[in-house]
């Protein structure tokens, strides 16, 4: 594949390379590395509609499409899916650039979480209106 799997539309909430330490037994990027990582990403794109506060309740689909690889340029792109009352549901895609002289790249994970906004008080909130 080319460099140009990258969603050139979207801008990423999150760009990461993984390290050594970040590997399971057999060198790959452990699973927990990238869900965190996609929690984050999820995070953003959720606090900014929701124009504050949220906590993930759910993670409702996740599918690891190819492995990580120590290196990697991981691009984390999220979007809002869907708002609620209190809720935000946002998908994450997730690219992996390899060997940038080859300007390879794949989709090697996505996601589909919920947030849900949060007063001082660490209550559910109405999320704001987009205007």
């Amino acid at each position: 594949m080319s460099g140009d799997c990258l969603p050139h539309d979207r801008h990423a909430a999150l760009r990461v390379v993984p390290m050594p330490a970040d590997t399971n037994s057999v060198g790959d990027i452990f699973g927990g590395w990238i869900m965190s990582h996609v929690d984050v990403a999820g995070a953003i794109a959720a606090a900014r509609r929701a124009r504050g506060r949220v906590v993930t309740v759910a993670v409702n689909a996740l599918a690891f499409k190819k492995p990580v690889l120590v290196g990697d340029i991981v691009s984390f792109y999220a979007e809002v899916e869907r708002v609620g009352r209190t809720s935000i549901t946002v998908k994450v895609d997730v690219y992996a650039e390899r060997r940038l002289e080859a300007k390879e790249c794949e989709q090697v994970t996505e996601a589909t979480l919920t947030y849900v906004a949060m007063d001082d008080n660490r209550r559910p909130r109405i999320v704001p209106s987009q205007a």
